[in-house]
């Protein structure tokens, strides 16, 4: 373990100084492509400004002969869009067992590196592969002459990374967060289910059946209710993450034509903590921003309540519901995630604003 006071040296000689803080964007959807793929890598630049985060995939989805492909096509994407302020470009490298994930590093830190704003590594074990890449980065950031870290964010798709994530989130001041990767994650737990993501109509609770002269019915009908299977996962992974400064996501939903369900599991994430989901398909990316952002209706009840509170101390009646402390500390996390994303988003600014009623009605 590095001493406190060397934490934040960078681990390379000329390597750019490690931030002390994640920067905090708006950060609802990160949209993943094949950027090997022409036909989507076509639709890259139409996409910059109206999603948070771009992403070009190198890892699953990209059949082994088609790699290297996929990594130039990055490389020209990342050298002939310009993103701009309000979205940023991330890359998901191969697994650190690959034979591919050292040429990832290599080729895009050191041609595409000042483009580059987060590199998401799969299958995050332990400290030990954050170690690995936080060294390695720093050397090819001193070879390029980068002026700032390419951070890294970790997805837990193993039952050991589940189980290191507080040593994974505290492992290197360039972690810029998580991501949950619930297939592989399912696979490797021995999870029974072939979804990818979402509930299952098998984990559920029933009712106690009723009775009949004191005798169970166990027959009769006995409402039931699906649960969530990564409800504990989710839960685990906040906590990490709030507790070293990071920024926590879903991943991914695979059944795309379930648009219903998609927002059903997103929004169980947003509420829980994180601050965005993956994105497979463009129907998911509005999903995932209008989830991901707090509601005009929401946002206008934590203002009255932070408004009635004054000073912040003491406590008061709103609406025949108490609010003190507490509530304004909550009302405050809405109001700073409603303030970041109207200063990118003038529909959201306006809807915020309350110029917009029909909004409030359809939320």
């Amino acid at each position: 373990m590095r001493s406190p006071k060397d934490f934040f040296r960078p681990l390379a000689v000329g390597a750019p100084t490690p931030l002390r803080e994640v920067p905090v964007r708006p950060s609802r959807v990160i949209h993943f492509f094949d950027p090997g793929n022409e036909k989507m890598a076509a639709k890259v630049p139409q996409m910059v400004g109206s999603v948070d985060i771009l992403l070009g995939n190198l890892e699953d989805a990209v059949k082994a002969d088609r790699k290297e492909a996929a990594r130039a096509g990055l490389v020209r994407i990342a050298r002939d869009t310009e993103f701009g302020e309000h979205t940023q470009l991330w890359t998901r490298v191969n697994a650190l067992d690959s034979p591919w994930v050292l040429d990832d590093l290599t080729t895009l830190v050191t041609e595409v590196g000042d483009k580059l704003d987060v590199v998401m590594v799969p299958k995050v074990e332990g400290a030990e592969d954050i170690h690995y890449v936080d060294r390695l980065l720093a050397q090819l950031e001193a070879r390029a002459g980068l002026q700032r870290p390419v951070l890294v964010h970790a997805i837990l798709e193993t039952a050991r990374g589940v189980t290191n994530v507080e040593e994974i989130c505290a492992a290197s001041p360039r972690m810029q967060g998580l991501s949950l990767g619930p297939a592989d994650l399912a696979a490797d737990r021995r999870m029974k289910t072939t979804r990818v993501g979402g509930g299952h109509p098998g984990y559920l609770v029933r009712e106690d059946p009723p009775t009949t002269d004191g005798a169970p019915e166990i027959h009769a009908h006995r409402p039931a209710h699906q649960q969530d299977l990564w409800h504990y996962t989710i839960a685990r992974m906040v906590d990490a993450c709030a507790a070293n400064g990071l920024l926590p996501f879903y991943g991914p939903f695979g059944d795309i034509a379930d648009v219903v369900a998609c927002e059903d599991q997103f929004r169980n994430a947003f509420l829980l903590g994180c601050v965005g989901a993956w994105s497979l398909h463009p129907v998911q990316v509005e999903i995932a921003k209008r989830v991901f952002s707090p509601s005009p209706e929401d946002v206008a009840h934590a203002r009255r309540v932070v408004e009635a509170m004054g000073d912040g101390t003491g406590a008061v009646m709103l609406d025949g519901k108490m609010e003190d402390d507490a509530s304004v500390k909550q009302c405050q996390v809405l109001l700073e995630l409603a303030e970041r994303l109207a200063a990118t988003d003038p529909e959201l600014a306006q809807r915020y604003a309350g110029r917009s009623p029909e909004w409030e009605g359809a939320s």
